[in-house]
């Protein structure tokens, strides 16, 4: 999860040099900045169909292939002439960085049901963590070797240390229970394991993916743009190093945290007050952010603080609702709104700002966003757990009850 992090929190160093290096061809901040969106959305996109083997097959393979796909797309990013070559080299690791992600979320949920927000926190939070050690390295190297010969070489590493550590992941027996005591009485569980057919089925998926499309745009546009927006605003180089450390910590510290919290508060309350707060540090950051470095850093810091745990309540909350079955399959289709919230986040920012020469509308935007899935998370409380058909369950019934007399007949 450290390694496929830095793919994607990393990216903000690569930005503008991409864009100097060819100059000649006229690329933009904001063509450069739609392969970000290309990579996160073939990353989600594909998960459902990466995450329909996982949990029948179980994560070592798929782990290999990411290595794989890792290496080749990230490690060929600085020798790209084209952007469509770019966009699919770029996509090519957004695949590879899917199936570890589907792997490590599905890990923490099916290993350990009874406290789904620390688990999946945790692990989660490497993938967003990461960066904190990587950023200043992979400064470094862009500013010594150049930021193509930093494509390959950290595209290689990390591949090979994501093949290396896919060897030890295996999925828990088919028969693992945690005895039910276990779980705190302010999370809702379901009793019920639903396919992601019968997800799709039901309203409160929808309502779930909207929610989580919503507070996605804000923290995906700050990871893609945060380097852009501190040269917009004169921010110090001292002071940029200082936010690529800080705010992956916060992006880890925030899914440890709220995760935790979420197992004993509930996912809606924990939701409503962690989205509020984002909504209010992302208006921060056109105000107060601009008054000087200290004040930046903080305000950027306080943002991946209050929006990192979303990739760790919302699939803790579809557990919750659908059970943990078929939680790598369930949660793909979810999470896939992250592709949406990552094309709106960097290219259409980065579009919007060319337009107006200014990033407020964008932290507008993206406020507003928050503020409307916070108060989604309360509505959320108030609906009903999801069911299956009747047909269905009394199926399943019949098949239960009709089981024994067919080992008595035999």
């Amino acid at each position: 999860m450290v390694m496929i992090g830095n793919l994607q929190y990393a990216w903000t160093l690569f930005a503008q040099p991409m864009v100097k290096a060819h100059a000649q061809q006229h690329w933009s901040l904001s063509d450069v900045q739609w392969g970000f969106g290309v990579f996160v959305a073939a990353g989600t996109w594909t998960m459902p169909f990466v995450a329909s083997f996982i949990d029948s097959a179980g994560p070592r393979i798929f782990m290999a292939i990411s290595g794989v796909l890792c290496a080749i797309g990230w490690g060929s990013l600085g020798y790209v002439e084209s952007l469509t070559s770019f966009y699919i080299l770029y996509g090519i690791a957004g695949i590879g960085v899917a199936c570890v992600y589907a792997c490590g979320v599905s890990m923490a949920i099916k290993w350990f049901p009874d406290r789904r927000g620390t688990a999946s926190g945790i692990i989660t939070a490497g993938y967003g963590m990461g960066a904190a050690l990587f950023n200043p390295i992979f400064q470094h190297l862009i500013g010594t070797i150049g930021y193509s010969s930093t494509f390959l070489w950290t595209g290689l590493s990390h591949g090979l240390l994501i093949l290396l550590s896919g060897l030890v992941l295996i999925n828990p027996p088919a028969d693992f229970k945690m005895p039910l005591a276990a779980v705190k009485p302010k999370v809702r569980r379901h009793d019920l394991d639903f396919t992601y057919k019968e997800m799709l089925r039901t309203p409160q998926f929808y309502f779930l993916f909207v929610a989580m499309l919503a507070v996605g745009v804000g923290g995906l546009m700050v990871t893609a743009q945060l380097k852009p927006v501190a040269t917009n605003f004169k921010i110090g180089t001292a002071a940029i190093t200082t936010a690529l450390v800080l705010t992956p910590l916060a992006n880890g510290l925030s899914r440890m945290l709220w995760g935790s919290v979420s197992d004993y508060l509930g996912r809606e309350w924990t939701m409503f007050t962690a989205f509020s707060l984002l909504a209010v540090f992302l208006l921060g950051v056109t105000t107060v952010g601009r008054m000087g470095d200290v004040m930046f850093v903080t305000l950027m810091t306080l943002v991946f603080l209050t929006w990192g745990e979303l990739y760790v309540l919302f699939p803790a909350a579809l557990g919750d609702l659908y059970g943990s079955k078929n939680s790598a399959l369930n949660y793909s289709f979810l999470y896939s709104a992250k592709g949406f919230a990552s094309l709106i986040g960097s290219g259409i920012a980065a579009s919007l700002f060319e337009k107006t020469g200014t990033w407020n509308y964008a932290f507008y935007g993206s406020a507003g966003l928050a503020l409307l899935s916070a108060i989604m998370a309360l509505f959320v409380r108030r609906i009903p757990l999801p069911q299956k058909a009747v047909h269905e369950q009394a199926a399943a019934a019949a098949a239960i009850s009709d089981s024994p007399n067919r080992a008595v007949r035999t």
